[in-house]
Protein backbone atom coordinates (compact mmCIF):
# COMPACT_ATOMS: atom_id res chain seq x y z
CA UNK A 1 0.00 0.00 0.00
CA UNK A 2 1.05 3.38 -0.80
CA UNK A 3 0.11 6.49 1.85
CA UNK A 4 -1.22 9.34 -0.21
CA UNK A 5 -2.39 12.76 1.60
CA UNK A 6 -4.76 14.81 0.17
CA UNK A 7 -5.28 18.68 1.13
CA UNK A 8 -8.38 20.33 0.83
CA UNK A 9 -8.45 24.32 -0.31
CA UNK A 10 -9.26 24.94 3.67
CA UNK A 11 -6.26 22.86 4.49
CA UNK A 12 -7.62 19.71 5.81
CA UNK A 13 -6.29 16.46 5.37
CA UNK A 14 -7.27 12.69 4.20
CA UNK A 15 -4.56 10.37 4.28
CA UNK A 16 -5.11 7.38 2.02
CA UNK A 17 -3.85 3.95 1.86
CA UNK A 18 -3.99 3.19 -1.79
CA UNK A 19 -2.87 -0.28 -3.54
CA UNK A 20 0.00 -0.12 -6.47
CA UNK A 21 -2.02 -0.17 -9.92
CA UNK A 22 -5.32 1.38 -8.96
CA UNK A 23 -6.26 5.58 -9.86
CA UNK A 24 -5.64 7.92 -7.60
CA UNK A 25 -9.20 9.16 -8.03
CA UNK A 26 -10.59 5.57 -6.73
CA UNK A 27 -8.03 6.03 -4.08
CA UNK A 28 -9.31 9.67 -3.13
CA UNK A 29 -12.77 8.64 -2.94
CA UNK A 30 -12.88 5.10 -1.25
CA UNK A 31 -10.95 6.77 1.03
CA UNK A 32 -13.35 9.38 1.36
CA UNK A 33 -11.68 12.37 0.51
CA UNK A 34 -14.85 15.14 0.39
CA UNK A 35 -12.96 17.29 -2.27
CA UNK A 36 -12.79 14.70 -5.03
CA UNK A 37 -16.32 14.70 -6.68
CA UNK A 38 -15.18 11.99 -9.17
CA UNK A 39 -18.85 12.87 -10.44
CA UNK A 40 -18.06 10.95 -13.98
CA UNK A 41 -16.55 7.63 -12.61
CA UNK A 42 -12.90 7.91 -13.91
CA UNK A 43 -14.10 7.97 -17.41
CA UNK A 44 -12.12 11.68 -18.26
CA UNK A 45 -15.75 13.01 -18.81
CA UNK A 46 -16.05 15.74 -15.96
CA UNK A 47 -12.85 17.18 -14.35
CA UNK A 48 -13.91 16.94 -11.16
CA UNK A 49 -11.16 14.87 -9.51
CA UNK A 50 -8.55 17.42 -10.54
CA UNK A 51 -5.39 18.08 -8.02
CA UNK A 52 -2.38 19.92 -8.03
CA UNK A 53 0.64 17.98 -8.19
CA UNK A 54 3.70 19.65 -6.29
CA UNK A 55 6.93 20.14 -8.00
CA UNK A 56 9.13 17.33 -6.14
CA UNK A 57 6.28 14.75 -7.06
CA UNK A 58 5.60 15.39 -10.56
CA UNK A 59 7.91 12.62 -12.04
CA UNK A 60 5.64 9.89 -10.74
CA UNK A 61 3.30 10.90 -13.36
CA UNK A 62 3.43 9.80 -16.91
CA UNK A 63 2.35 12.75 -18.99
CA UNK A 64 -1.24 13.65 -19.50
CA UNK A 65 -2.93 11.94 -22.47
CA UNK A 66 -4.62 14.62 -24.93
CA UNK A 67 -8.04 13.94 -23.10
CA UNK A 68 -6.67 14.89 -19.98
CA UNK A 69 -5.68 17.70 -21.60
CA UNK A 70 -9.03 19.08 -22.96
CA UNK A 71 -10.54 18.26 -19.63
CA UNK A 72 -8.16 20.45 -17.65
CA UNK A 73 -8.79 23.30 -20.72
CA UNK A 74 -12.37 22.96 -20.66
CA UNK A 75 -12.04 23.58 -16.90
CA UNK A 76 -9.84 26.38 -17.70
CA UNK A 77 -7.65 25.60 -14.70
CA UNK A 78 -3.88 27.41 -15.09
CA UNK A 79 -2.89 26.08 -11.87
CA UNK A 80 0.66 24.57 -11.80
CA UNK A 81 0.72 20.80 -11.52
CA UNK A 82 -2.80 20.10 -12.17
CA UNK A 83 -3.93 16.65 -13.38
CA UNK A 84 -7.29 14.67 -13.29
CA UNK A 85 -6.72 11.90 -10.71
CA UNK A 86 -8.81 9.46 -12.56
CA UNK A 87 -5.86 9.21 -15.35
CA UNK A 88 -3.19 8.14 -12.84
CA UNK A 89 -2.57 4.77 -11.62
CA UNK A 90 -1.19 4.73 -8.06
CA UNK A 91 2.87 3.43 -8.26
CA UNK A 92 5.81 2.64 -5.28
CA UNK A 93 7.21 6.38 -5.72
CA UNK A 94 4.11 7.98 -4.88
CA UNK A 95 4.29 6.89 -1.27
CA UNK A 96 4.41 9.89 1.12
CA UNK A 97 2.60 12.17 -1.77
CA UNK A 98 0.69 15.07 -0.83
CA UNK A 99 -1.94 16.36 -3.23
CA UNK A 100 -3.80 19.64 -2.98
CA UNK A 101 -7.40 20.21 -4.59
CA UNK A 102 -8.88 23.07 -5.74
CA UNK A 103 -11.84 25.11 -4.22
CA UNK A 104 -14.46 23.86 -5.71
CA UNK A 105 -14.33 20.64 -8.30
CA UNK A 106 -18.71 21.18 -9.16
CA UNK A 107 -20.21 22.20 -12.84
Amino acid sequence: MVKITFVEHDGSRTEVDAPVGQSLMRAATYGEVPGISADCGGNCACGTCRVYVPEQWRSCFANPSSSEKDMIDYWNDQTDGVRLACQTKVNEAMDGMILNLPEDQHY
